[in-house]
């Protein structure tokens, strides 16, 4: 998730909850940077979330790539192989209107013949496994169909499904229906994604779906941090996810140096993880409400006390 399971969110996770989380994919590297031409403080920088030393003690990490350019594709997983990484991920799913128009992201799938450009390009040539994921579609669920005979040409690690269209977003419901269907046809091992919130939602798709390889947890993380041990019958109590709060709220002042960048972090992740508090929607507002950044500490510390 752009800007939330990156490697702050991730450490802490880690140190809280170990070995919780299998693996993370990490929040997309967008092929528009030049990097050949970069300076080596450049690439640090636009690298900073994958690069090793920051993921000590992290989850394990997957990189994911964003955009169409074969070129750039390759020399940014030569640079990944070279940071120990052995799978990347092609960001086919992303939905933001601002992506989609570029044919990137979700907005590549009406586009049959562009995909098949870009795996023919770079799937010789690049050092790491490659696994994608998709949506059903950017407009219509019928482009899927189109898109899984290409996808099976190729050795793919894997490939992830979120039921919805790129124009839905995260809006409606995920169409099980459809990736019932589109389930037996792909030949890569599949993993689900979307609207995984609870214990019972990771049930119904085990049930239902007992052949899919692995289910991905997103936004779900953030309003239930315990998930992943709650459904693997680890129940936890509210303390370990107040004190998983709390820890991260210190990790972005120690990491973020300018308030007014804090203030914002703090309620990026406030306006989800309240939901995992014995607490109404009325108290998470004050937060959310609050512009000073001694007000919000105390209200957050009096919520995970």
């Amino acid at each position: 998730m752009q800007g939330l399971t990156e490697v702050l969110f991730r450490r802490v996770y880690e140190e809280c909850f170990p070995e919780a989380v299998a693996r993370a994919v990490a929040p997309f590297l967008s092929l528009t940077h030049n990097l050949q031409q970069a300076s080596p403080r450049a690439r640090a920088l636009f690298l900073r979330d994958v690069l090793p030393e920051n993921n000590e003690d992290s989850i394990p990490v997957i990189p994911q790539i964003l955009g169409k350019e074969p070129e750039e594709f390759v020399e940014l997983d030569h640079m990944l192989y070279d940071l120990g990484y052995r799978e990347v991920n092609w960001n086919m799913g992303c939905p933001m209107r601002a992506v989609t128009g570029k044919h990137r992201g979700s907005g590549i799938l009406p586009y049959p013949d562009e995909v098949r450009m870009v795996l023919d390009a770079v799937v010789p040539k690049i050092k790491c496994q490659l696994s994608v994921k998709v949506r059903l579609g950017l407009r219509d669920k019928v482009e899927i169909f189109r898109i899984i005979p290409i996808l099976n040409d190729y050795p793919l690690a894997s490939v992830t499904v979120h039921p919805r269209t790129g124009r839905q977003q995260y809006g409606g419901e995920v169409d099980l229906e459809t990736f019932g269907q589109v389930l037996p046809m792909i030949k890569a091992p599949v993993i689900y994604n979307g609207d995984i919130c609870t214990v019972q939602d990771i049930r119904r798709i085990e049930t239902r779906f007992p052949e899919v390889a692995d289910i991905m947890v997103g936004r779900g993380l953030l309003y239930h941090p315990t998930l992943p041990l709650d459904a693997a019958g680890e129940q936890q109590p509210v303390t370990s996810t107040k004190h998983f709060i709390r820890r991260l709220m210190e990790d972005i002042k120690v990491k973020i140096p300018h308030t007014e960048a804090q203030i914002k972090k703090t309620k990026e992740y406030w306006g989800l993880l309240w939901k995992s508090l014995p607490i109404s929607e009325m108290q998470a507002r004050e937060v959310l409400r609050a512009q000073d950044v001694n007000i919000v500490d105390n209200l957050i510390e009096g919520f995970t006390q």
